[in-house]
């Protein structure tokens, strides 16, 4: 991913020295960012508000085996953080290869999609509209809006919007889709079209030209959350502290620098730089003397919620996806994850296959609200009714629920955005990144590369522009891919 310091705003560089470092959050981001600071000789302190590193990529122990917080897939195609990644690892992973459908009406359809194969399932009289939808758009194309919608319907035409991207997301985020921005779009499904589809299926078979839709990645051995596990055992071995289930309350200030920062039991520690991914709304909250005119930006930048129903299934073989989506509208899951499907060293030698149920919600929300039985009921139930549990008995279920975890990109949020980075930019010594922090919806190779490029920053006056990453989304330095071997 090129990111430098020419061609946007928000290019900041350091205040001078490397002085006492503060990351907050042992996510992707924060613990990579505080690892590299460690690795060039900074003194970081890395705090965590619970008791496990990780973030929303860690891996918990369940009933005898190992499970991610949903589906966590790491691929990049850039040779530093690929690099790093198996500075890490080392050899302890395997290479997946991936199979993910998509779940509608009872049928299973490839994703990516498959047109020819799409097309046979949806049968002869919706194939048709679909493809009248799309030569209709070749001919006259919907007027664009900066909406989702539009920009979906404009590359794939109408009906394949409907069935196949419009339940999905708005279950995702809650809005309709004429709500949800664009960019959402430009950075998940940029340069897929229903023509690039078929052209890649009659040359290969299958579409493998975008990044999102690799067929393989490497996965580490025991789970995903390894990862940043063994990051902050190498961040403690060269003399970091990692403080567990020490929530930070907020960032202090002197004269518009940072000072240090306090915690939520009222302990105060001083810092010269603060590495922030906590989530940016709560940041600001924090912070002393904010102009009205950015709270009543930040007021209108939400996330969403997720919650997460595990269920214990008493078999082994129930369907060979890594993970499912699921489009129908008379589900209220999302996202439908098989662990028996990664690596054997999550199951271990038991013969039981735990699915993560995946749904989402505002704090607000019925759903949000609900207790644990009631949803693991839902989960049970519905997933009776999709027939993917082939008569298999579910015998016990476990709920995680996960505050804020998507930024929401409702139309208009980059403005507000802006507004609020603008603001932050201005803080010397304060570097907000990540998923939460950056208010972008990361992968971890994203949150990963702002870690790096944020301990640059700070310990070598690199002058990175943070904001950037995760916005060209098809732009890399050197390329390099990790495969068996290691790095290609």
């Amino acid at each position: 991913m090129d990111v430098g310091t020419t061609g946007r705003r928000f290019v900041r560089r350091s205040p001078g020295g490397d002085g006492r470092v503060a990351v907050v959050g042992a996510g992707p981001a924060g613990a990579t960012a505080a690892l590299e600071l460690a690795r060039r000789g900074v003194q970081v302190d890395l705090y965590e508000a619970s008791d496990a590193v990780g973030g929303l990529a860690r891996t918990i122990e369940l009933w005898g085996q190992r499970v991610d917080l949903g589906p966590h897939r790491f691929f990049s195609s850039d040779r530093r953080i690929n690099s790093l990644w198996l500075s890490i690892v080392g050899t302890d992973y395997a290479m997946v290869d991936r199979l993910t459908r998509i779940h509608y009406r009872g049928k299973l359809f490839q994703y990516p999609l498959q047109p020819g194969q799409a097309l046979r399932h949806l049968g002869p009289l919706e194939a048709a509209r679909c493809v009248a939808d799309y030569a209709r758009e070749r001919l006259r194309p919907t007027e664009q809006d900066g909406s989702f919608e539009r920009w979906v319907v404009g590359r794939f035409g109408r009906r394949l919007y409907e069935i196949f991207f419009r339940t999905y997301s708005e279950k995702l985020w809650g809005i309709p889709c004429t709500e949800l921005d664009a960019d959402f779009a430009a950075q998940r499904i940029k340069g897929l079209s229903l023509a690039g589809a078929i052209v890649n299926a009659l040359k290969s078979g299958r579409n493998n030209t975008h990044k999102t839709l690799v067929d393989r990645f490497a996965y580490p051995h025991g789970g995903t959350g390894r990862v940043y596990e063994r990051m902050v055992d190498e961040l403690r071995d060269r003399g970091g502290r990692a403080r567990m289930a020490t929530p930070v309350r907020r960032v202090l200030l002197d004269d518009g620098r940072v000072s240090g920062i306090e915690t939520e039991t009222g302990e105060v520690a001083s810092y010269d730089h603060v590495v922030s991914t906590m989530p940016i709304t709560l940041l600001l909250k924090g912070l002393p003397d904010v102009p009205a005119e950015v709270t009543d930006a930040a007021a209108h930048l939400r996330f969403r919620n997720t919650l997460i129903v595990f269920l214990e299934v008493d078999r082994s073989d129930l369907f060979p996806d890594q993970w499912m989506y699921l489009h129908s509208a008379d589900m209220q899951m999302g996202r439908l994850t098989n662990f028996r499907n990664w690596v054997p060293d999550l199951y271990r030698d038991r013969r039981t296959t735990i699915l993560a149920c995946e749904y989402w919600a505002y704090d607000e929300d019925d759903l949000w609200r609900s207790d644990d039985a009631a949803l693991i009921e839902l989960a049970t139930r519905e997933l009776t009714r999709t027939g993917l549990l082939r008569g298999a008995a579910v015998e016990r279920g476990h709920v995680e629920r996960l505050r804020r975890c998507y930024p929401v990109y409702s139309r208009g949020y980059r403005d507000r955005l802006t507004v609020v980075e603008s603001h932050l930019e201005s803080i010397h010594g304060l570097w907000p990144i990540g998923r939460y922090g950056a208010f972008k919806y990361n992968n971890q190779d994203h949150s990963i590369l702002m870690g790096m490029l944020v301990a640059e920053n700070i310990a070598g006056d690199a002058g990175n522009d943070l904001w950037s990453v995760n916005t060209d989304y098809e732009t890399y330095q050197e390329k390099a891919l990790i495969t068996e071997a290691g790095l290609s």
